[in-house]
């Protein structure tokens, strides 16, 4: 194999029948009528809606958009839009007062107060690691930041029991959208389909019995670009696929790169190739115009990622024999 940067490139006919005929094995498998499809105003979801269309029509499926009041407008607007270009039925749910409820809200803003002591509701805040990591080494810290409402930014690195009271508040959306779309999924006989792509699969970019809680992954074999070139194939709006994607879970705007990944997707998903494959690192410098540094930081990046959440694959251990 000759590592080039066109590795990646798919024949979206190809790709999207194939899928098209696993969805279709799959509901058959399972005893199911149709799907339900939780879209997000993202380029996953859209494209998985899409292909569940393909696969057993219109009528068949179902989008389920959960918003909440931390939610981009824009995402419940594209992804309405979106079922309305394909024609499904689609079924508008605000989770905002389970999560109130559940203190979601609540419990994460006691861990942001204890940073920020200022911090009210009228704040908004995100959390990010350090940015551009082919440029130097950074440790996975997340930093914290807050904006008053009026403008005025304020910075601080998150120790681990303050990154890990944020998260676990944080993930309770992700677990709660999954409550809802299991509903409508029993309610209907429908199976749940889910949006994980191959980036975010490898590196555990999911939370655990929240958007990874589904009965089929369709798409979890595609890199990120290659879920845009099903996108550009399957005419999914220009919106979304122009649209920078976004976990869209905070309430200060935050894309995949600057949460997660540290680096845009059209770098990111080659190199991510480039170490499951194992291809040396010399190769890919010279395929990527990289230096050989940089390959080598990416790659430990990759492998204390997958290393930190390898857990999240796993099924739950017994004595079973």
């Amino acid at each position: 194999m000759v590592f080039r940067k066109d590795i990646l490139t798919i024949n979206p006919d190809v790709e999207a029948d194939r899928i098209r005929d696993f969805i279709r094995q799959q509901t058959e498998a399972m005893k199911r009528d149709g799907a339900v499809v939780g879209i997000s105003g993202g380029i996953d979801s859209a494209v998985a809606l899409a292909l569940c269309v393909k696969a057993l029509g219109k009528k068949d499926v179902l989008g389920l958009i959960l918003p909440e009041k931390e939610s981009d407008p824009v995402s419940a607007a594209y992804a309405s839009k979106q079922a309305r270009n394909l024609g499904v039925n689609a079924i508008t749910v605000d989770i905002t007062p389970t999560l109130g409820g559940i203190g979601t809200y609540q419990k994460r803003d006691e861990v942001i107060g204890k940073v920020f002591p200022e911090y009210t509701e009228q704040y908004k805040s995100k959390i990010t690691l350090p940015p551009d990591l082919l440029a130097k080494d950074a440790f996975n810290v997340f930093t914290l930041t807050v904006e008053d409402g009026q403008g005025n930014v304020r910075s601080a690195p998150l120790d681990g029991q303050g990154m890990r009271g944020i998260v676990a508040a944080t993930n309770t959306k992700q677990r709660t959208r999954m409550i809802h779309l299991y509903y409508q999924a029993e309610k209907n006989n429908y199976l749940l389909c889910g949006t994980t792509n191959r980036s975010e699969d490898i590196q555990g970019f999911f939370v655990k019995y929240g958007d990874s809680g589904v009965d089929i992954e369709p798409i979890a074999h595609l890199y990120k670009t290659q879920v845009y070139q099903l996108a550009d194939y399957l005419g999914i709006i220009k919106e979304i696929r122009e649209r920078t994607p976004t976990p869209d879970t905070y309430s200060l705007m935050q894309s995949d790169e600057e949460f997660y990944f540290r680096m845009p997707y059209s770098v990111l998903d080659l190199l991510l190739y480039a170490w499951e494959n194992k291809v040396s690192s010399n190769e890919v410098s010279q395929a990527m115009d990289l230096t050989e540094e940089q390959v080598k930081r990416a790659f430990r990046d990759f492998t204390a990622k997958a290393n930190a959440t390898r857990y999240l694959h796993l099924m739950p251990p017994t004595l079973n024999p």
